[in-house]
């Protein structure tokens, strides 16, 4: 199911939906998460499950999300596929580059796969992290500045986090340099936590717990529009976290 919610995320792009891309990625994601659960809880872990994953992956939280960045940057310069002109345009080549995250995604699976160091944490941005972050975008775009609470925080129909995010991906080099800080935050040393618990105990699961009470307040607040910051948060809480360990150590 991840791997065919993947594949159906690069045909809806193709296609020309705006929203139904980010909606499979999302899908895929939970597909992930679950699989991942029942196995554990099963206690039927496999080689083949293993390689399975990574290969479903590779599709839906590598290619798939690429190409909704090659599709917003190809809006954004103007370039028109259907176009006599567009074949003479100099952003041809342009609009493509957000493919690298292709090629680093598959290099962070791959790495993922014989890394004995990540069993219970991550070396490197996971490759649903930075699915999960750009299928949020053209959400945000669509949401018409909503939130879940109106008038709590904003007044209805105000969001300007969701305005300033929207208004980011109107630029051309704001889509191609994610693309280059994403890329090598994949594939880099960054130690992140994972959401994996052994114990429902404060001390050992501070962090942890940290960042799920934040990403609640903010979801509830900014509604997808949180998505990204709360992706932007789980680094950045990561890096302080381990900044503390070392301390301590």
């Amino acid at each position: 199911m991840n791997l065919l919610c993947g594949c159906l995320s690069v045909a809806a792009s193709f296609d020309g939906y705006y929203n139904a891309p980010a909606i499979f990625i999302l899908a895929a994601a939970g597909f992930d998460f679950f699989d991942g659960l029942a196995a554990r809880v099963l206690k039927v872990q496999s080689e083949i499950g293993k390689q399975l994953d990574s290969l479903a992956d590779i599709i839906s939280f590598g290619v798939a999300p690429s190409i909704i960045l090659v599709m917003l940057l190809r809006q954004k310069l103007g370039l028109n596929p259907h176009d006599g002109a567009f074949l003479a345009a100099g952003a041809k080549t342009v609009q493509y580059f957000p493919l690298v995250l292709v090629i680093f995604s598959a290099m962070r699976l791959a790495k993922f796969n014989i890394d004995t160091r990540q069993h219970d944490s991550f070396i490197g941005v996971p490759t649903p992290a930075n699915a999960i972050f750009i299928a949020s975008l053209p959400l945000i775009i669509q949401s018409n500045n909503s939130t879940l609470f109106p008038g709590l925080v904003f007044p209805p129909g105000y969001n300007p986090v969701a305005e300033f995010i929207a208004g980011l991906t109107e630029i051309p080099a704001v889509i191609i340099g994610y693309s280059v800080i994403m890329s090598y935050l994949l594939v880099s040393e960054l130690r992140l936590f994972a959401l994996k618990f052994k114990t429902v105990s404060w001390e050992e699961n501070k962090i942890k717990f940290i960042f799920l009470i934040l990403s609640l307040l903010l979801f509830f607040i900014l509604n997808v529009a949180a998505i990204p910051i709360i992706i932007i948060l789980y680094i950045v809480l990561s890096i302080i976290n381990n900044q503390f360990v070392e301390n301590k150590t």
